[in-house]
């Protein structure tokens, strides 16, 4: 007689609990899904929790110094032109003059 959906699910259940598994959740943006579903396409991995357990993997087998670029938080380095940093200059000198605050 074929298990019912309630005992497979029990016994599925029991199998994570004594395996120490654990569900994790996140949100993410579009931007970052999409990093995710190009990632996965390059390697031709079809589920999300099979490329980030590979990329949890493969990032801790690099050690402590490999592993820091790629976990790395991407800053974006501003740079002002020439004539906005003129601008700002003459803008604020006046208001500097006026108030110097500290």
């Amino acid at each position: 007689m074929p298990q019912s959906q309630k005992d497979r699910d029990a016994k599925a259940e029991a199998k994570r609990k004594a395996l120490g598994e654990e569900e994790l959740r996140h949100r993410v943006r579009p931007g970052t899904k999409a990093k995710l579903a190009e990632l996965m396409a390059w390697h031709g991995i079809t589920e999300k929790a099979e490329a980030v357990q590979l990329l949890i993997l493969n990032a801790h087998a690099l050690g402590p110094e490999a592993s820091a670029a790629a976990l790395a938080l991407p800053r974006h380095e501003i740079q002002l032109s020439e004539s906005v940093a003129r601008r700002f200059k003459e803008e604020s000198e006046p208001e500097l003059r006026r108030d110097p605050g500290d």
